[in-house]
């Protein structure tokens, strides 16, 4: 077992597909499929299946692509250390909830970059459970995962078998959003019930997630069984676009900055009789070290958030 059978391994896990793989690794498919045979026998184990989806890790493949994925990383962390190109690059890699105070926060971090050093950023918003797995399997260093806080103990045990360290980032109630020119914007606070009888449509996320527990069963608890019109997204600017259009529509989420509601022409309103506390929680894994960009986004994501709630 060497490095360069750890990398295979673990683009084999994020490919799902020997030939793709072998391709973003620029050899042979017979060769790739060769070293993880050789791979799997030095270990004693079948680290992949095959299935109906591509190839997928095995139980035992999980847990060994966990520790490959520590290795690699904490070896790109020597070579930064002792590579000078790298000491002047600004690198960071983060999954983050469908959330307009994330981007108020990336907004600033952009605008207090030094420029004279390389830029290498990848911001992605995404659903709970592809922020875990691009941590787990594709080489990202921080996410933000959102859940109801009733499902808290699932999510604590979960991440602890995957170990990843959390923070908590924002504990809050989830507003209603919709257009200034909504019949019901006047209203300082509503129910679902005022919302139903004027047929609005709810705006919402269409792939929510929470271990071990069924999609329609989270879903019920997203979309509350009182509303029966939806329209299910899956990127935030897109239900922004469509809060802002059509007054018929609103959205659960979390509270909004006031300078995005004027940009957009909407407001947010509280909800009566929605008890559904949310948590938005950072994670990394157990041995990451934080880099000086990645404190000053956590930083920055303080900072958007106390800007929220003080407007």
């Amino acid at each position: 077992m060497n490095l360069l059978h750890l990398k295979y391994a673990v683009e084999v896990a994020r490919t799902r597909s020997i030939t793709m793989a072998a391709e973003n690794l620029y050899m042979g498919q017979p060769r790739l499929s060769r070293s993880i045979k050789e791979l799997e026998d030095s270990l004693g184990i079948t680290i992949f299946k095959r299935t109906s989806k591509g190839i997928v890790p095995t139980p035992e493949g999980e847990i060994f692509l966990s520790h490959a994925t520590r290795i690699l990383d904490e070896v790109r962390e020597v070579e930064t250390i002792y590579n000078p190109s790298a000491r002047n690059r600004l690198r960071m890699n983060v999954s983050i909830p469908r959330a307009s105070y994330a981007a108020h926060a990336l907004k600033h971090l952009v605008s207090e970059l030094d420029l004279t050093k390389e830029i290498d950023i990848n911001y992605r918003e995404t659903n709970s459970l592809k922020a875990l797995n691009n941590i787990l399997q594709n080489n990202y260093d921080l996410g933000i995962i959102r859940y109801a806080k009733v499902y808290e103990p699932y999510f604590e045990r979960f991440l602890s078998e995957k170990g990843l360290r959390t923070l908590d980032v924002w504990e809050f109630d989830p507003i209603v959003l919709l257009s200034e020119q909504h019949m019901l914007a006047h209203k300082e606070d509503l129910s679902f019930s005022d919302l139903v009888d004027c047929d609005c449509v709810q705006v919402g996320f269409g792939d929510p997630y929470v271990p071990s527990v069924p999609l329609a069963e989270v879903r019920s608890g997203e979309f509350p069984e009182a509303v029966n019109k939806h329209l299910y997204i899956y990127d935030r600017a897109s239900g922004l676009e469509v809060l802002s259009s059509v007054p018929a529509t609103f959205m659960l989420t979390s509270p909004v900055h006031k300078k995005i509601l004027h940009r957009y022409g909407l407001v947010q309103r509280r909800i009566r009789g929605y008890d559904r506390t949310a948590m938005d929680v950072l994670i990394c894994r157990e041995n990451y070290k934080l880099t000086e960009l990645d404190s000053l986004f956590i930083r920055e994501i303080g900072r958007a958030r106390e800007e929220v709630t003080e407007g």
